[in-house]
């Protein structure tokens, strides 16, 4: 594909319907929609400065005098999108995907061949066997083009985006950013060059942009992705699609250094039909093929070594529906983004496995992996633990928790929910799974059974959530998870404690001592990553406004991956 803006499809609906009650889950969240017609409104240094500089406004510049200069010049900073080809339907005769072994039509993909190496994507117009051919760009120089990558913004105005630098003394910098620019209506991605005089030692922002939104929302905007010298190659993919408009993403691989921009190589770049599905092809494996159904048992070195790991994450409208692959795809790439390691799900409605698993996948993230149990008990349950054996995609999953508060909820009791969680396990090991199983709870739950869970569970999981405990301040939520998961570490002997739920609301009223607030939640959450973030799941991604408000008006209002975006 020829280098360009890489623009993020979301809102693309596939026709799936959640499964009935899924909304009684404690699941995360709402639907973040893209922005449209945003603009940045220049170029200035912002950002804390360190060292003996000063903090100033960004009125103020830093102090700086910034030399704002923007390079136009066709094929040079123009980019215009990559071709993310509609391929010619299969004939007729292979409209549908073959069911015997009658010989197969293949669609063979032509397309421009591409100059750097940015995720080739491919649409499908109708179901049948394409094959897209193998791709080998070789770059001579460094070279940066417009990719793409999203941030959280809350309602009223925000600054994101820019390029943040240290210098250790005065120092003048040159650098390329992302901007947009705006045409006769068209709105144009573009890399331009800004000189930035930094005054003393310190760390500067150069070029963020600045937008108001009315609502929280997750914005999609450019940014800068190098490519390093190296010889880049996409494999070739063969795929047999069953449903019309389906777009199959190709990353490329290499030995060479991977671009500097986190989003880029999951971006889908399409033109998106009425309806449509995306595929991100696995990037092709640099040694010998090792069966699908594999896993590496973890269970001692479960979390992080630093203070950030999983967040919890389910692939739910704002109306409580299913979400596309392509709207999923989006919010796993923020929260690669974010900084996260692992998603954790609750179930596998809603095609999580599937959707979610391919964008982790490609994410390189890690999953933890939900079977729920609601009201209709373990015998409701089954299916999932059908579909997770079905998948098998174990290689990614770092653990099975297998039901979420479950006994707390009262839909079975421990004895029964451990010779469930023996049964799962089983099962999984029969499947290839060799990892860790548990199952979560709250402390006091977990308390009053270790002797009917103790013996079924690899790690002890719990959800520690200080917003419930009255006496807990949200300065105080830090040190108090810290507290509740080392009692946790205990429960079990040989067997190490995990906190596979936390998190603060950001909304609704006070219980105690413990209040909600925006401000209240930065706090909170601040102190639980500091304290235990390497062992702990944040909860949650977004906010649930499906969800009935509860006791104190916040069960819609735990949402906080913006606090960990950049």
């Amino acid at each position: 594909m020829k280098a360009g803006v890489l623009a993020i499809a979301a809102a693309i609906v596939v026709g799936v319907s959640a499964r009935q009650n899924h909304a009684e889950r404690r699941h995360a969240h709402e639907l973040f929609h893209n922005a449209r017609g945003l603009k940045g409104t220049g170029v200035y240094g912002t950002g804390k400065v360190t060292g003996t500089g000063k903090h100033h406004s960004p009125e103020e510049t830093c102090g700086c005098t910034t030399i704002y200069t923007t390079i136009t010049g066709e094929g040079t900073l123009y980019f215009p999108p990559p071709p993310a080809t509609s391929v010619p339907p299969p004939p007729s005769s292979s409209a549908a995907p073959p069911t015997s072994t009658t010989t197969k039509s293949v669609v063979i993909v032509s397309t421009s061949p591409p100059v750097v190496p940015t995720p080739l994507a491919t649409t499908c117009p109708t179901p049948g066997v394409y094959t897209i051919p193998a791709t080998t760009i070789t770059l001579t120089s460094s070279t940066t083009v417009c990719a793409a990558t999203s941030t959280a913004l809350s309602s009223g105005s925000n600054t994101y985006g820019g390029v943040t630098t240290v210098v250790s003394t005065k120092t003048t910098v040159v650098c390329p950013y992302a901007t947009v620019s705006t045409s006769e209506g068209v709105v144009t991605s573009v890399i331009s060059t800004t000189t930035y005089v930094c005054p003393s030692a310190g760390t500067y922002t150069i070029a963020p942009l600045t937008t108001s939104v009315s609502t929280s929302t997750v914005l999609v905007y450019p940014t800068p992705a190098t490519y390093a010298p190296g010889t880049y190659t996409q494999a070739e993919v063969v795929t047999t699609i069953t449903e019309t408009n389906y777009v199959v993403v190709c990353p490329f691989t290499s030995p060479a250094p991977v671009p500097t921009s986190s989003a880029a190589p999951v971006v889908v770049s399409v033109a998106p039909p009425a309806s449509t599905s995306v595929y991100v092809a696995p990037p092709a494996s640099t040694s010998a093929a090792a069966p699908a159904k594999t896993s590496s048992s973890n269970s001692g070195s479960l979390g992080s070594s630093g203070n950030q790991w999983a967040i919890t994450y389910s692939p739910y409208t704002s109306a409580g529906g299913c979400k596309g692959a392509a709207d999923v795809l989006v919010d796993v790439t923020l929260i690669a983004a974010s900084g996260f390691k692992a998603v954790r799900i609750y179930s596998t409605d809603c095609s999580g496995l599937v959707n979610v698993g391919t964008a982790c996948k490609a994410l390189g993230l890690r999953i933890i992996l939900g079977v729920f149990i609601s009201e209709t008990g373990i015998s409701g349950a089954q299916q999932q633990v059908t579909d997770i054996i079905s998948w098998g995609q174990f290689g990614m999953v770092d653990l099975v928790v297998i039901g979420n508060e479950a006994v707390f909820n009262g839909h079975c009791t421990a004895a029964a929910l451990a010779g469930f969680i023996s049964e799962c396990k089983t099962k999984f090991a029969a499947a290839g799974y060799s990892g860790p199983c548990t199952t979560t709870e709250p402390l006091n739950t977990w308390q009053a059974n270790t002797g009917a869970l103790c013996g079924a569970v690899d790690v002890v999981g719990a959800n520690i959530h200080p917003f419930f405990n009255s006496g807990i301040s949200a300065s105080d939520a830090g040190s108090f998870v810290a507290s509740q998961l080392q009692i946790v570490d205990g429960l079990c002997p040989g067997k190490t404690g995990i906190n596979l739920e936390t998190g603060w609301p950001s909304q609704g009223s006070c219980n105690g001592a413990a209040c909600p607030g925006k401000s209240e939640q930065a706090t909170a959450i601040k102190g639980i990553t500091a304290a235990v973030g390497g062992k702990s799941v944040m909860f949650s991604f977004t906010n649930d406004p499906w969800k009935p408000a509860g006791e104190f008006g916040c069960e819609q209002y735990w949402g906080a991956v913006h606090l960990f975006s950049s």
